[in-house]
């Protein structure tokens, strides 16, 4: 009978803003697994921490930890570069690294809104260029792209974030179509509303009120359910996807957005 194929062990994966929230869940999902992850973000202080973790942990992968903004291209291949030192080759990139901040759209400034572009966009584009010649080189390999509920339909007071996150699934399908041929999948993930630290302090949630992950009529997730979904793209069970967006947020509701979960509007 057909076992299905999760294994991610011995294989290197990059991790960026992993130092909390949904990335460091994928981190430690992925390196509790067996492979071997390359985290960073803007500071070490804060990504350290999460790589001496999973070191220090029994039974999984070796973690790197590396201060890189990947707003910054030339830190993004100094990257790449010694995560290629360390571990030898990358087989798996995640690219989760963004932000956002709720304003109305004539409110939004010309700074403002070339930064949640850069972040969110062009860090993407940094990131699947520079690993993505690392795979091409080599013998292929996955990538999942984050996205969110904001870039899949309306979002008031996000037009910024939307239309970064929108042009990432449009992104993840068009280079899945070029690099097929090269051995490399590429697909994307699409959260709803998550408990990230940020959420959570807006909410006012802690963790021990979160709903468990058992309910079905939650309309709020754990950052782990978003690990488990990167964790199927990038295994050999996914091994027929490739350009797709997963959508995880929960209970269906018409014209969801995060202002309006948030009660912004």
């Amino acid at each position: 009978m057909h076992e299905p194929d999760y294994s991610v062990a011995g294989e290197t994966a990059i991790v960026t803003g992993a130092s909390q929230g949904i990335g460091e869940a994928i981190a430690k999902t992925l390196a509790a697994s067996g492979a071997n992850v390359s985290i960073c973000s803007r500071s070490i202080e804060r990504v350290g921490p999460v790589a001496d973790e999973i070191n220090d942990a029994d039974d999984a992968g070796e973690a790197l930890a590396v201060e890189c903004n990947v707003r910054e291209r030339e830190q993004v291949q100094a990257f790449v570069d010694e995560t290629v030192d360390e571990f030898g080759d990358i087989d798996i990139l995640v690219n989760n690294a963004g932000g956002e901040f709720v304003a109305p759209f004539e409110d939004i400034s010309a700074n403002g809104w070339e930064t949640i572009i850069d972040l969110n966009l062009n860090s993407t584009v940094h990131c699947m260029q520079l690993a993505g010649e690392v795979m091409r080189e080599g013998s292929g390999g996955r990538i999942v792209n984050l996205s969110s509920v904001n870039g899949q339909h309306a979002a008031p007071g996000e037009s910024h974030y939307g239309a970064s996150k929108a042009a990432i699934i449009r992104l993840t399908e068009t280079i899945a179509a070029e690099w097929a041929g090269d051995g490399i999948r590429v697909n994307c993930v699409a959260p709803g509303l998550i408990q990230t630290p940020g959420v959570a302090d807006t909410l006012g949630i802690d963790s021990e009120d979160m709903p468990a992950r058992e309910k079905t009529d939650r309309r709020i997730g754990h950052t782990e359910e978003i690990a488990d979904a990167v964790q199927f793209l990038v295994s050999p069970a996914a091994s027929f996807m490739n350009g797709e967006t997963i959508t995880v947020k929960g209970v269906p509701r018409a014209g969801n957005s995060m202002s309006q979960d948030l009660g912004l509007e």
